[in-house]
């Protein structure tokens, strides 16, 4: 999967290479900053400054720093599939076990080392502390079209409402567990994989 988002987030699309490596560096910009400054104390200006590029580049892909946020979100998803994917390569098909362990272990290991992604992660919590249901819809469906065949299962609506609803468990719990410690309290952690497990067993099993 490309590391670019998705046109549709985006004012223009990047065409040759040289314009995709500076929105490449835009966007890591825009992540780091993010970690330092918070999402109030990020511009665009700032993101330009950074990433070394003109002004002019960043408004040519983006209106306005959430646009810029949510170009990130977008990016996020990709990668957190590519690393589902890789992940699960050479595993057994059908297992849902090691597939859910896949899906929680790569989240958490992208909230604790990809920049910006605390803030963002798949575009849930721009204003920061906001939490609102389309991202978690829209991984939820990312899952059931990536992992539906090495589940051997049909990509249905129950299908997508069994993942809607371990999406919607996982990151309440998540969320939890790194309110109660900043690091991400691992008993919390815990409980939310044994709570996804007798879920899941009981509807995939």
């Amino acid at each position: 999967m490309s590391s670019v988002p998705q046109a549709t987030s985006l004012r223009r699309a990047p065409v040759q290479r040289r314009s995709a490596e500076r929105l490449t560096r835009i966007l890591d910009a825009c992540a780091d900053l993010l970690d330092e400054v918070g999402y109030d104390g990020l511009s665009t200006r700032a993101v330009a400054e950074r990433a070394g590029v003109p002004i002019g580049s960043v408004y040519r892909f983006f209106g306005n720093k959430r646009q810029m946020a949510d170009a990130l979100a977008q990016r996020n998803l990709e990668r957190y599939s590519e690393r589902v994917t890789e992940r699960l390569k050479g595993a057994l098909r059908g297992d849902w076990r090691t597939a859910m362990d896949a899906v929680l272990d790569e989240y958490l290991a992208m909230k604790y080392t990809a920049p910006g992604f605390s803030l963002v992660d798949f575009g849930n919590q721009i204003p920061v502390g906001a939490r609102h249901a389309e991202p978690n819809h829209r991984v939820a469906d990312r899952l059931t079209d990536l992992l539906s065949d090495y589940l051997v299962r049909e990509p249905d609506d129950d299908l997508r409402r069994v993942f809607l609803i371990a999406v919607e468990t996982a990151d309440t719990l998540v969320q939890l567990a790194f309110r109660v410690d900043p690091e991400g309290d691992p008993k919390v952690i815990a409980e939310a994989r044994e709570l996804l497990r007798a879920y899941l067993a009981r509807v995939l099993d």
